[in-house]
């Protein structure tokens, strides 16, 4: 899509730059959070020891992460509260690429991910700007101002 393209999708969904940034450094909290305390397993490690971690041990690290992500930002007087659904969204992405992940790559891609998506001078396609304004909207409607 042409520059003047995304900046009429970016008007007609009320997305507001500085925002994306803050939303950018949300989901990024997040996951450095994530990976710098996950104790589970390493794909593919624990099928020798047959130890790994249950699903509720994992729901319960991204639970954790979660709350202290939102009470950091709390600290800075940044406020989202979330609903079920949303929080559910975020659960469901963190389950499929990182914990229930078995390709280390796409792993290590998740912090590239976040940087593209919320990236608003790079080259987008319609379905880019999609997943983007979803994930944007998701964020807004739990801020707290």
């Amino acid at each position: 899509m042409s520059i003047d393209d995304v900046d009429t999708w970016y008007r007609a969904n009320n997305i507001i730059p500085e925002l994306t940034d803050l939303f950018r450094d949300y989901c990024l909290s997040l996951l450095g959070l994530v990976q710098s305390t996950y104790l589970g397993d390493s794909h593919g490690d624990f099928n020798e020891t047959k130890i790994g971690m249950t699903q509720e041990e994992k729901q319960s690290h991204f639970r954790w992460c979660w709350d202290r992500t939102l009470n950091n930002f709390k600290k800075e007087s940044i406020i989202f509260e979330f609903k079920k659904d949303d929080y559910d969204y975020f659960e469901a992405f963190f389950f499929e690429v990182f914990y229930n992940q078995p390709d280390e790559e796409v792993r290590e891609e998740i912090e590239s991910f976040f940087k593209q998506l919320f990236n608003r001078k790079r080259m987008v396609s319609k379905s880019d700007l999609e997943m983007f304004t979803d994930v944007y909207k998701t964020l807004e409607r739990s801020l707290t101002i």
